[in-house]
Order: structure tokens, then sequence, then C-alpha cells
């Protein structure tokens, strides 16, 4: 049976790179368990080829008109259209996504391309007045060259586009280092650019679970910036190693966001924009509101009603356009949540509602009487779990919502425009969401975290200004004095 998988190879200089010494392994759909493709893994060798391929390729398409780049990045936006269908598949087949969170990513892709494709023509500097005589002083903004991006599984169409595209409209090469769960869906953006003419080697997709991978794209000079999704402990790791070679780096980690829920709040709506916000692509999510903080007026009446609501979530196989949660992305990950979970409800907390496994299926979970010396009270779960803790009053709410080292996102449900606004001052995440759930992210705004969730912002203008370089340049008119 597994001689006859599809096989997929690493994508350089333009084509299937096919070398001596690849190993490979299997990969398996979430849900079903079975085969769906052998992954043939980058060596050694073929990641050198690679960095040779793209520093080459970017000295070329770095002095591409932006004319030119803006047209390859449009058509990319209308093959993702075209072939949506296939991309679906892909997602649902190799990342367990439901079939409404796969459009959602078709969706945001194409809107990141054409925002790419517009960005291409507004890469600019400014004048400034100078103090000395006679003198134009400018700024320029170049690309940086080869750009190096490490994505995550959860969403690999959406966190890897939103940094391969501005790295593309910004006249950088581009190498993806994708998670080995979902190596299609990297090699999916291979294909559409391809077709669309993007020159060969500007963008390279290294299949490997080599984890050593990321010393060497720190330490090669031809690597001029790493932008990296995924856990705070990785993040950790590779901010040691840029300050250890003077490398540029934008870290997009994890979260423990909360959504605080005051007491004038619409019940009914606070309970559905909650829901969604932990339980969308089975809570594997870095911007989820596992952390849901009630006032204490409506507490009892919330803790009732998201009960009814998460017993009613349908969950399975995500293949049906029915399914609302699928399988998370392993059997090791299942593990872990429930792994939460038991250790929550042997302290003392209470299962409002789910709790089951089928699979790799973890049912919508519901839990109150969460305390510090639980494990998820602090650590991400990245998993179908929502905690519901009660607040005295708005002030005793913000404290807990700040209540912890992540700093993602967060959301605050309140028809009080003041308490809204002073949340959105004083919270401690990188976005703030009123009237909504935390879960939420705009290709054109700017994204990125607090303490532990990392630094430096993603999306639009936001990533180009740390994918280009910014220099001075001035002209002397006539001569300038000087002292001697």
């Amino acid at each position: 049976m597994s001689e006859q998988l599809k096989q997929i190879y690493p994508y350089i200089n333009g084509q299937a790179w096919k070398s001596e010494g690849q190993q490979h392994k299997d990969l398996v759909n979430p849900y079903t368990g079975k085969p769906l493709a052998r992954v043939f893994l980058a060596t050694k060798q073929d990641i050198e080829t690679a960095l040779g391929s793209a520093e080459s390729a970017q000295r070329v398409w770095g002095k591409m008109l932006a004319r030119e780049r803006e047209a390859i990045l449009c058509r990319a936006a209308d093959i993702v259209e075209r072939r949506r269908d296939d991309i679906v598949r892909v997602l649902v087949e190799e990342g367990g996504n439901v079939f409404g969170k796969a459009m959602f990513e078709c969706d945001y892709i194409v809107s990141t391309f054409r925002i790419a494709a517009g960005q291409t023509r507004d890469i600019r500097g400014e004048t400034m007045p100078s103090d000395l005589p006679g003198r134009i002083s400018m700024s320029i903004r170049r690309p940086l060259g080869v750009v190096a991006g490490i994505g995550p599984f959860n969403a690999p169409l959406l966190l890897n586009g939103k940094k391969l595209a501005p790295a593309l409209a910004a006249g950088n090469s581009f190498i993806l280092k994708p998670s080995p769960h979902t190596p299609m869906a990297a090699l999916m953006f291979a294909e559409i650019l391809e077709e669309a003419g993007l020159p060969s080697g500007v963008l390279t997709v290294l299949l490997t679970t080599d984890e050593a991978l990321g010393d060497t794209l720190f330490s090669d000079p031809r690597v001029k910036l790493v932008t990296f999704t995924g856990s705070a402990r990785v993040g950790r790791i590779l901010a040691d190693l840029a300050g250890r070679y003077q490398k540029r780096i934008v870290l997009e980690l994890g979260g423990k966001s909360p959504v605080v829920v005051l007491d004038d709040a619409t019940l009914d709506y606070a309970v559905r924009s909650a829901a969604f916000g932990i339980y969308f692509n089975q809570g594997q999510v870095c911007m989820a509101n596992s952390r849901i903080i009630v006032e204490q007026g409506i507490y009892d009446a919330f803790c009732e009603a998201f009960a009814k609501q998460v017993a009613r979530i349908p969950t399975g196989d995500p293949a049906l356009p029915q399914t609302a949660v699928g399988p998370l992305i392993s059997s090791e990950q299942a593990d872990f949540v429930q792994a939460h979970i038991a250790d929550a409800v042997s302290k003392g907390a209470t299962l409002l509602a789910g709790g089951g496994r089928e699979g790799n299926v973890v049912q919508p979970t519901a839990l109150c009487d969460v305390t510090p010396d639980m494990q998820l009270y602090y650590e991400e779960t990245f998993g179908p779990v929502a905690a519901i803790y009660k607040a005295r009053d708005y002030e005793h709410a913000l404290e807990m919502a700040n209540d912890t080292s992540y700093g993602l996102s967060s959301a605050i449900l309140t028809n009080d425009l003041q308490k809204a606004m002073d949340f959105a001052e004083r919270i401690e995440a990188g976005s703030v969401h009123i009237n909504d759930n935390s879960f939420d992210d705009d290709p054109n705004a700017p994204f990125g975290g607090f303490k532990d969730s990392g630094y430096g912002k993603e999306n639009g203008r936001y990533s180009i200004a740390d994918m280009t370089e910014l220099k001075w340049v001035t002209i002397q008119q006539g001569e300038r004095q000087l002292a001697f």
C-alpha cells in the first residue's frame, strides 16, 4: 500500500528536488489515520543548494519592476480562487480542518496576495529636514535578500502565506520550512506561484523534520531574517539564536487569550461569540479565547447557557460540511489536551460540558472552578477546552485577564463604552476586540503579541517594514563647509 502513495519532495530551484540520501516519512490523515503521501526530506546538501539558489534568484527578483512583482502576486490570488476546491481538500485531509475553516483560509490568502501586490508600489522612504545647508536628506527601502519562514500546522495556508506574500512583494526570495504535519499545503504555494510566473529559486519549500535547520537558517549569513510562528518554548530558543548571530527575527508565539464578559453584555451573543472564539479549528488557534472571564452578576446564567451551546456543536469527520469541530492534528496532541482536562478535574474543576474523546476528536469541553494549581490555568492547551472564571467586578476581570505570561489577543463584551475603551488601553495584549471574541486576524492590520507571545508585527505594510532595509541617503548641493 505504502509503495503506491503519492511521493512529495522538497521544492528547490523551481522543481521537485530529488537527491541521494533523502530519508522519508509517511504523512497520515489525522482523522482516519490512513496514509496520504510519502514525504522525502531535505538533506544537508539539499539545504545548501537551496540557500545558494535563493540568493542567486533574489538578485534578479529584487531588481524586477514593482509592476512585474505586482502582476505575479495578483495572478497568484486568482489561481487560489480558481483552485479553491483543491486547496480545501488538502487542508481537510492533511490538517483535519473542517470545511468552513478551510474556506476561511482560502479567502484570507486571496486577500493576503492582493494586499501584497498593492504593497509592491508602496515601498517608499521619505525626505526630512537637515541641519546642514544645501543638503537633501532622505531614506530609501531596499529588499533584505533571503528571508526564511518557519510555519505551524494549524493554519498552514494563512500563517505561511502572511510571511511569504509580503516577503515576495518587497523583492526578497523566501525559504519556507513548513510543519512536518502539513507539507502538502506548503507545496500548494509552490504550484500556485510557479503557475503565476514566479522565477525559479525565488521560493523554496524545505521539507524536513530536522530541528537543527533552525541553527542553519540563523547562522548562515545569506539569510537576513527569520520569521517564526509556533510555541513560546521554541520561540525562546530561536530568540537566543537570533541574538547569537545578530539576525533579524519576527516571533508570533502562543497565547492564553481572555474574553471578558461584563454584566451588561447581551447574554446570548456573548455565549455564542465566546464559544466560537475557543472552538474554531478545535481550539488549535494561538489567539483562541481559552479563558472566559465573566462578571458575577451573570456568571451562573452564562455557565448554564454556555454548557448548552457547547453540547450542540457538531463534531467528527472534517470532510462533512456540517462538522464544526474535527480532529486534533495528532494522537499526541489529543493526549496532551486530555491530560490538561484530567488534571483540572482531579484538582477540583467542574466539568460543565464535553471531556470525551473518539480517536483524535476531543469533544468541545468547558470547565469552571479552575484554580492556579491546575496545568491549564497558565499553560496553553491548544485544544477545544475553555475555562470559565468568575470576576467580582470590572477591575477584577481586568486583573484576571492580565494574569498570564502571554499577550497575544483579547476581547471584551460590554455595552459600556467607557469600560470598553479603558480595557483597550490597559489590557496587555497586541490585539483588543470590543464586542467580539479574541479570534480575529485581518490581512491588512498589525498582528503580533506582547510578553511571551512574541514580538514584531505581521501583515501588509507592517511586514514590509521588517522585510526591507532602510537606508539614509544625502545629496549635498554645492560644497559643504568643512572645519579643515
